[in-house]
C-alpha cells in the first residue's frame, strides 16, 4: 500500500482469517499486467481500490469526496476447496464513503460491510467492476464509472485518466519495513478528470485512484502514518507518505512518487522531501508544510474544513481523511490521510 488504506475494521476480523492459508507476498520483481492488475488478487490476503477528488459546481460550490472498496480474505483454510455455500465467508468486502461540502461546511461518512454472498459485493475482471451493494466502481475500457448512494449524500462520476497507471516503489513494490513480504503492490491513476452528478448537481474537477494489493506491510514499532495526494496547476502530481513510530521518529521506508508533466513517475526516498505539520484540529495537523527541495516545490497544504475525521461506527479507531488545497511555489488540490493518532495502528 501507500501503508494508509487498512480499513481500521479489519483489525478487528485479522486475528480470526485464513489460519493455515498461505498467502502470496509482495515480493520485488512481479510482472505487472494490465487491465488484469486492476482487479482482485485473491491470493493475497487485503486489497484496496481507493478514489478521492475535489469537484465544483457551476456556482462556485466545492465538494471533496471519496469512495473506497476494500476485500479482506478470510475463511480460508489450507487444502479447503470451493465454498459449500454463496454465504460462506470466503473474502469480508467492506467500504467507506465520504463527501466534504466546503460551501455548507458540513463532512459527511458512510461505510458498510458485507461477505460476497449471491454477489452483494465483489471484485471481478470478468465483469470490470468492483462493488458492494449498490456502491460501485464500473470500468469501459479505462473509465472508471462511479456510483453511490449513501447516508446524506449521493454521487454518480465518470473518471477518464489523463495519465497512464504509475507503478510506486521500485522493482514492483512499495517497500513499508524492513523484511521479506513487508510490501505492497501499489498502483495509481493520478490525474483523473472527474465529470458527474453529486445531489443531483453537475460538478467537474480531478479525482486520483489507488489501487494495492499486499499481505504484510507496517512493523511493530510503527505507529501510524501521514499521506498526501497533490495534483498541481502545472499538471504534475506527487504522492508522499512518511511512517511515524512509536518513539516518535520517522522510520526511512517512508517514501513517495513524482510524476511529471509527460506522466512518467519518478521514485522519492524519505530524504528527498520533508512534512511539517504547523497547525491542529484537536489532534490532528490539519495544515502542513511539504517540501521536495530536488523539485522546487515548497507549498502548504490547509483542510478544505478542519473537521474531516471518520469516525467508523462499527468500531475500530478513529482516523481523519479529506479534501486539502496546496499553495507557495505552487498551487493545487488534493487529500491528506492521517492515522495513528487515536492510539497505534496494529496488524
Amino acid at each position: 500500500m501507500n501503508p494508509r488504506r487498512l480499513p481500521f475494521l479489519l483489525l478487528l476480523f485479522l486475528p480470526l482469517m485464513g489460519g493455515g492459508f498461505s498467502w502470496r507476498e509482495a515480493l520485488p520483481g512481479y510482472a505487472y499486467q494490465f487491465p488484469r492488475d486492476h482487479f482482485e488478487h485473491e491470493d493475497f490476503r487485503t486489497e484496496w481500490w481507493y478514489y478521492t477528488g475535489n469537484v465544483s459546481g457551476a456556482q462556485g460550490e466545492r465538494f471533496g469526496f471519496e469512495l473506497v472498496f476494500f476485500r479482506q480474505g478470510a475463511g480460508r483454510e489450507a487444502g479447503a476447496g470451493t465454498p459449500k455455500s454463496p454465504w460462506d465467508v470466503k473474502d469480508l468486502y467492506l467500504a467507506h464513503a465520504a463527501m466534504t461540502d466546503a460551501k455548507g461546511k458540513k463532512f459527511s461518512f458512510d461505510e458498510r460491510v458485507n461477505r460476497a454472498g449471491p454477489g452483494i459485493a465483489g471484485a471481478s475482471l470478468a465483469q470490470q467492476r468492483v462493488w458492494n451493494g449498490n456502491w460501485s466502481a464500473q470500468w469501459h475500457n479505462e473509465t472508471q464509472t462511479l456510483d453511490a448512494i449513501a447516508s446524506g449524500f449521493r454521487l454518480h462520476l465518470e473518471l477518464k485518466p489523463e495519465t497512464l497507471p504509475i507503478i510506486h516503489g521500485e522493482n514492483g513494490v512499495s517497500q513499508k519495513a524492513e523484511g521479506k513480504g513487508r510490501a505492497s503492490h501499489y498502483v495509481s491513476f493520478p490525474l483523473l478528470a472527474a465529470t458527474g452528478t453529486i445531489n443531483a448537481m453537475k460538478v467537474e474537477g480531478r479525482a486520483w485512484m489507488d489501487h494495492e494489493w499486499f499481505t504484510e506491510q507496517l512493523a511493530a514499532d510503527q505507529t501510524g502514518w501521514d499521506w498526501f495526494s497533490i495534483q498541481l496547476n502545472n499538471h504534475t502530481e506527487l504522492m508522499l507518505f512518511e511512517l511515524r513510530r512509536k518513539d516518535g521518529s520517522l522510520d526511512p521506508y517512508s517514501s513517495g512518487t513524482y510524476i511529471d508533466a509527460k506522466g512518467t513517475g519518478h521514485h522519492l526516498r524519505a530524504a528527498d522531501f520533508a512534512l511539517k505539520p504547523l497547525s491542529l484540529w484537536h489532534k490532528y495537523p490539519v495544515e502542513w508544510s511539504v517540501k521536495v527541495p530536488s523539485l522546487n516545490i515548497d507549498v502548504t497544504a490547509r483542510a478544505l474544513l478542519p473537521n474531516q475525521e471518520l469516525r467508523a461506527k462499527q468500531g475500530g479507531p478513529s482516523y481523519w481523511e479529506g479534501a486539502v488545497d496546496y499553495s507557495g511555489t505552487h498551487t493545487g488540490v488534493g487529500y491528506l490521510e492521517m492515522t495513528g493518532y487515536d492510539g497505534p495502528v496494529k496488524f
